[in-house]
């Protein structure tokens, strides 16, 4: 029996070599390497793609969410509602804007942030709301696009995970403000190091972000800061391979969504993962919910089968947070991390790995 990894990302390279060859070449060609023709070229056709009027480029998926924010006004003495049981990179962009994270509670079936939940933890100095598509699954936008309008708040999505998934269909970012995506290597449309991307259809959130990325200049006044911003910038090597790949990404996803319903027809044993309707799931990620993880993990290991969780403590209980405990109960969210586990699910997993996947977690 062989190993079945989690992730290998070597197989997507290999079958992409010569794509990602010629994807360097035509940049070294070029001799520009940052602000050229490559990242004009990618956030228009990524902009496409999700149904929006603008993508700007950053350098990674944190940065995303701190320059959205900050480019709808939101920073120092502003909260920010989100969910408890996200990755911690969320809460880092909400810090990093400067604005404070206020935590909600998960739905109990689709683990995506719970609206009534997030109406309960706002409070007087809210200024947003900030739902995270979890592992390839929108949130529920409409019952938190309506508290947005009810409050007077921003509504930004946390899509790092959520290439291509559709809330009512529409892509992230067609329902809000604006959405932070990241392009870290294991996600649905990856590049080869740090990278990510804002989109919006607000031309003047547009124009705020394409400051702020680069130092707070206007591109026709370079060297001049109109306002404090940083240096996060989508260079052109990983925009020309974002390019290449973003034609292979609804292939890619469609190939996910294979495995996925084969898991769903074929899996025993484990509570799975909820499609909820109205909403077309991504599928980045594959988690089920076992009772007593580590035994199961043990247990799929001893079968050659590589298992992660993600994400194994809720962010109030992370050290670095733990004061963001107690607004609101995180019952849903504290369960849920407790008993999360990933199976492997990428496009270049074979039928084969996938039947092995099954049968490991189908041996009990």
């Amino acid at each position: 029996m062989s190993d079945v990894p989690f992730l290998d990302l070597g197989r997507q390279a290999a079958v992409q070599r010569v794509e990602l060859g010629d994807a360097f070449a035509t940049v070294l060609a070029r001799g520009r390497f940052v602000g050229g023709p490559a990242l004009e070229a990618f956030e228009a056709e990524f902009a496409v793609y999700c149904g929006v009027g603008h993508a700007v480029g950053v350098n990674s998926g944190t940065d995303a969410i701190a320059l959205a924010l900050r480019a709808l006004g939101i920073g120092r003495g502003d909260e920010v509602v989100t969910a408890a049981n996200t990755c911690v990179a969320t809460v880092t962009g909400i810090v990093g804007a400067g604005a404070t994270p206020v935590l909600a509670d998960a739905d109990e079936e689709t683990w995506t942030l719970d609206a009534a939940s997030a109406e309960k933890a706002v409070g007087r100095r809210t200024k947003a709301l900030l739902p995270v598509h979890l592992y390839g699954q929108p949130a529920d936008l409409e019952p938190l696009a309506a508290l947005a309008a009810k409050r007077g708040l921003k509504l930004v999505e946390d899509a790092a995970q959520a290439h291509g998934a559709e809330y009512r269909g529409a892509r992230p970012g067609a329902h809000s403000d604006a959405a932070a995506y990241s392009f870290y290597p294991t996600k649905n449309l990856g590049a080869l190091g740090d990278a990510g991307a804002v989109v919006t259809s607000d031309e003047a959130v547009a124009a705020a972000l394409r400051r702020l990325r680069s130092h707070g200049e206007r591109a026709e006044a370079r060297g001049i800061a109109v306002e404090p911003g940083v240096n996060s910038r989508l260079d052109e090597v990983q925009a020309e391979v974002l390019r290449r790949r973003l034609a292979h990404l609804d292939a890619g996803n469609e190939r996910r969504r294979q495995l996925a319903g084969r898991y769903l027809d074929e899996l025993e044993g484990v509570v799975l993962p909820v499609e909820a309707e109205g909403r077309r799931h991504a599928w980045h990620l594959f988690v089920v919910l076992a009772e007593d993880r580590e035994a199961f993990r043990d247990r799929l290991r001893g079968r050659g089968v590589e298992t992660l969780v993600h994400y194994p403590e809720p962010i109030h209980r992370q050290p670095a947070y733990r004061e963001l405990a107690g607004r609101v109960p995180l019952d849903v969210s504290e369960r849920l991390c407790e008993r999360v586990v990933s199976l492997p699910l990428y496009p270049e997993l074979t039928d084969a790995e996938a039947e092995q996947v099954i049968a490991a977690v189908r041996a009990g």
